[in-house]
């Protein structure tokens, strides 16, 4: 039925590829092979997104990178149809339908969670993928393995405990401040530790933090 309004089973599997991942940029052969179609019916579909707006491009290391515009005026209802939460609704395929959050809750507890690095092209962050919480150390070595098979390169990863995190934050830890301020991908965020603090709230917490020391 999707396929029918949307006029290309390829259009439907590339827009539920973009809008499960916003933030993330794909080329053009990663792309055919995530969402298993033919590479001329790939970018055909590709150059009809541009054209609209839906996407945008950007060249980088002589490669063409593509990512979901979010910026396009139907970014928000094209989402609730495509995002990650409506697998259910739209059907999944392999790649596309994939639910990063399912795996990574599969890791134990798990506060925080987002790819940054290679997956947004934004080295600034020096990781790419960064996890808050209690982790099952064999669990996660299994996920990175197979998150590496199935990207094809080497992934820098990052495990911290909650307790970790807000005392590096506290003491403005570069790697922390890069990471948290990079181009990301969010995957889980239990407590909005991604949540620009008001400035009321940040000296209360400074506040409640000098009472600890004390």
């Amino acid at each position: 039925m999707i396929e029918q309004l949307f006029g290309s089973k390829t259009r439907v599997k590339l827009l539920q590829l973009f809008y499960s991942h916003p933030n993330r940029s794909f080329y053009v052969r990663e792309i055919t092979r995530k969402i298993d179609e033919q590479i001329n019916s790939v970018r055909r579909e590709l150059s009809n997104m541009l054209s609209i707006g839906i996407i945008s491009s950007e060249t980088n290391n002589n490669k063409l990178y593509y990512e979901v515009n979010q910026d396009y005026e139907f970014y928000d209802p094209l989402l609730l149809m495509f995002g990650s939460g409506s697998k259910k609704k739209t059907g999944s395929n392999k790649g596309a339908g994939s639910d990063d959050a399912s795996h990574m809750k599969a890791l134990g507890n798990v506060d925080l969670a987002f790819f940054t690095g290679q997956f947004t092209r934004d080295e600034t962050s020096g990781v790419d993928v960064l996890i808050v919480g209690d982790i099952n150390k064999t669990q996660l070595e299994k996920y990175i393995a197979e998150l590496e098979e199935q990207e094809g390169k080497d992934i820098r990863f990052t495990v911290m405990t909650p307790d970790e995190l807000k005392y590096r934050q506290q003491i403005n830890d570069r790697f922390i401040s890069h990471a948290m301020a990079a181009k990301k991908q969010v995957i889980i965020d239990k407590h909005d530790m991604l949540r620009e603090k008001e400035p009321a709230e940040t000296a209360q917490q400074t506040e409640e933090s000098t009472k600890e020391e004390k």
